[in-house]
Formats: C-alpha cells, sequence, structure tokens
C-alpha cells in the first residue's frame, strides 16, 4: 500500500500540523520507503523466532533498593523562596 501526499495531508491535519508543498513530497516519500522497508520484513520467515521483549536478553539490571538517611524538612527548605509549613510555597497555577 502506497501512500499519497493526500494522506500525508490528513494525518498531518489530523497532527495539527502545517508543511510547505516540498516538505509534504518529502513525507510522502519518506513514508514510501518505511513502508517499503516493513513489506521486506514481513516477507522473511519468522517461523520457530521467539519473540522478544528486549533486543538485550539481559535480567534486571535495577539495583536492589537500600535504605538510606535522608535530609529533614529544615534542611531541605533552608533555601526556598517561600515556604509555608513544612513545605514549599509556590504561585497558583489555575
Amino acid at each position: 500500500m502506497a501512500v499519497t501526499i493526500e494522506d500525508v495531508k490528513k494525518i498531518a491535519d489530523l497532527a495539527r500540523l502545517a508543511f510547505s508543498e516540498e516538505e509534504y513530497i518529502q513525507f510522502t516519500g519518506e513514508m514510501n520507503t518505511i513502508l517499503g522497508y516493513m513489506d521486506k520484513l514481513n516477507k522473511l520467515d519468522t517461523t520457530g523466532v521467539v519473540p522478544m521483549s528486549h533486543p538485550a536478553g539481559g535480567v534486571n539490571f535495577m539495583r536492589e533498593d537500600e535504605l538510606k538517611p535522608s535530609i529533614s524538612p529544615e534542611e531541605a527548605l533552608k533555601n526556598a523562596p517561600a515556604r509555608e509549613d513544612n513545605f514549599f510555597s509556590v504561585p497558583k497555577v489555575i
């Protein structure tokens, strides 16, 4: 399935984007190149290939959680320009 310039204009409209006519032509070619590559991938025989959720088949690389001492609220707020009790005071944003 080939992408037409009208398809690209419709996609741009849905995304609320505006481009010049040259850019629409460029994006049409780029999208058709991507779809051509995807078509090549779809033709590959993947029978017996186990799906992967991540290309690097490692295990959990995260460290274990450790309880460490923290600073006190007073220490955290000592340079605050404005505070209210044990909280930073910021302007209302509504």
